[in-house]
């Protein structure tokens, strides 16, 4: 039934799924409850205020809902609707010989980005298998339809990492999801959050170079326009330092065009294992 529903949506020309996925997050923006209150919250911690902004925000995650069938079952022709200005920024990165690390946050078509990427090069990503079965059905065929490789987030799947990128392949994941295992608490959008160390880990232990991509939706359903920015400049040498390097990396990428990042997933949640920060912003990871 779910499979049929998506196909249903994927069949809408891309115009009508955005229209009716913008119509939609407006209208679950309009309930109150925890979606609503993460939304206003993370927005106006990060400067954006205006009421507006926040229904507009909640209309492009409705849009980013809709628009996923057309990426999982229509990839084809969303890859025509794609335009790139910055993809020699990724060729001549691989072309140094040392992998690359992207890092694609939760900003515009995610889902995409990957996609776009692993259409082009040799991409190896990490994911969570889903709670519930049915959407876990769902994912795992959509995700075994396009060429990424997919490796578990485990110490199985920071171990085939480790081998693409000595083998000069790319991967990536997600810079902006509090992890369930090794993180440090540092500012994003200036409140601490529980963020994630293995990017730099990876940069670290193997010399790969770093690369934030996004897909901004372009109006009108018109399609997406990919965004690739490298990270220059020395790596901080703590862990906090480098988490917040990251951080900043994709402030500056969200600012872009704000209105299509994630608002409302609970950004500054203390995942399982972790420990809240104290008043100085430090945290640990629980030992259990």
């Amino acid at each position: 039934m779910l499979s049929a529903v998506v196909r249903l949506v994927a069949a809408l020309p891309l115009p009508v799924a955005h229209a009716a996925g913008r119509m939609l997050g407006r209208l679950v923006y309009a309930l109150p409850g925890g979606y609503r209150r993460h939304l206003q919250q993370n927005a106006i911690q990060a400067g954006f205020a205006a009421p507006s902004f926040a229904r507009k925000a909640a209309g492009e995650t409705g849009a980013m809902m809709t628009e996923l069938a057309h990426v999982w079952f229509r990839l084809d022709d969303c890859f025509d609707k794609v335009i790139c200005e910055d993809w020699e920024v990724i060729e001549n990165t691989l072309a140094e010989g040392r992998g690359l690390v992207m890092l694609t946050p939760h900003l515009g078509c995610f889902e995409l980005a990957a996609r776009y990427a692993a259409e082009r090069i040799p991409l190896t990503i990490m994911f969570r298998p889903h709670r519930k079965a049915l959407f876990r059905d769902l994912l795992d065929t959509v995700r075994g339809a396009s060429k990424l490789k997919a490796v578990p987030a485990t110490a199985q799947g920071v171990r085939a990492f480790v081998r693409a990128l000595r083998q000069g392949e790319a991967v990536g994941l997600l810079p902006d999801q509090a992890p369930k295992g090794d993180g440090v608490w540092v500012p994003f959008f200036g409140r601490k959050a529980y963020t994630i160390t293995l990017p730099c880990k990876l940069a670290s232990q193997t010399g790969a170079p770093l690369i934030i991509a996004a897909g901004e939706r372009l109006p009108g359903g018109r399609g997406w326009k990919m965004h690739v920015k490298r990270l220059t400049g020395p790596m901080p040498p703590t862990a906090e330092e480098q988490a917040a390097w990251i951080n900043a990396e994709v402030e500056e990428m969200v600012r872009r065009f704000p209105e299509q990042y994630l608002w409302g997933y609970n950004r500054y949640k203390v995942p399982s294992g972790a420990v809240a920060p104290d008043a100085d912003g430090a945290g640990a990871v629980s030992p259990t």
